[in-house]
């Protein structure tokens, strides 16, 4: 590692050494995490997949050919057809753009109402967090997949409106997690300093709570996603995500139930890709954790 040399009067050389940023060495943590770095490469795959698949779909996601139902995967359509003869790998390849946006945007909406909530619960106390507090437990009283099922029901069944029940879910979860940070992070000696000198509470939460909270929010979210995603799918399911014809696996695997013992891959790669993305966010979550957590480090 590069050293800075400084001379002083009582020693000829006092070697420093230079400290690397947090982020870098989080960087270099992960990178040598083998799983983790597996999780990425799928992650980014996934993604490239969801940008272009209009692009390498062999079909239309949508066409029909009824002469061609529930045919078994071949040269002509690699994962076989479905019940109303749509190439399945095309249907797969357009759901990853739904899986991920709906995973991505709830949980990007679950961390910044739950962000919101638990900065003012930690860092106000008494009464607000009182309330607050308690709105999270009655929340939290609920399994989330029936809470998610009754909010849809109440909005109506639609992918957006299941997007919306994800996030609302699992508000809590991120909202209890700042509030603990805080109520650690309110009482450090930089944050009196910082009060002592007239900052306002606006600016300690903007510039010291909040950057000093991050990485426990970043890990959380990443492991959030797959549990976005598979809450989506189990509303698919159910019917009250997606509605036809668009190609969310949730849904594809309704649909298909019906055939599992006469057409096996009408559900199996559905399913499959859904275990694989689901896979791939869990394993860059831990690996996050072990490179981000202070006391995962020797």
């Amino acid at each position: 590692m590069p050293q800075i040399t400084a001379h002083t009067s009582d020693s000829p050389a006092v070697s420093i050494e230079r400290v690397s940023e947090p982020w870098k060495d989080a960087w270099g943590a992960f990178r040598k995490n083998k799983m983790a770095m597996l999780g990425l490469f799928m992650i980014v795959a996934f993604i490239v997949i969801a940008l272009v698949a209009p692009l390498i779909a062999p079909y239309d996601y949508k066409a029909q050919e009824l002469t061609d139902r529930l045919k078994p995967p071949s040269v002509e359509h690699w994962f076989g057809t479905d019940d109303l003869g749509r190439d399945i790998l095309s249907r797969v390849l357009h759901g990853a753009r739904i899986s991920l946006w709906v995973g991505t945007f709830s949980v990007i909406g679950s961390i910044i109402l739950g962000t919101f909530f638990g900065l003012l619960a930690g860092f106000y106390g008494k009464w607000m967090d009182m309330l607050i507090s308690r709105i999270f437990d009655i929340l939290l009283a609920f399994p989330s997949i029936l809470l998610a099922i009754a909010i849809v029901a109440i909005l109506g069944p639609s992918l957006q409106n299941a997007l919306y029940a994800i996030a609302i879910v699992n508000i809590p979860t991120y909202g209890r997690l700042v509030r603990a940070k805080v109520l650690s992070l309110k009482n450090e000696e930089y944050i009196t300093a910082a009060q002592a000198i007239g900052m306002k509470n606006r600016g300690i939460l903007w510039h010291h709570i909040l950057p000093n909270s991050l990485t426990p929010i970043i890990v959380q979210g990443t492991l959030g996603i797959a549990t976005a995603i598979i809450e989506a799918a189990a509303l698919g399911f159910l019917g009250m995500g997606a509605q036809p014809p668009a190609p969310e696996w949730g849904k594809m695997l309704s649909d298909s139930r019906q055939f599992i013992a006469t057409a096996p891959w009408t559900v199996v790669f559905p399913g499959v890709s859904i275990m694989l993305t689901v896979l791939a966010f869990n394993l860059m979550g831990d690996g996050l954790r072990d490179a981000l957590d202070p006391r995962m480090k020797s």
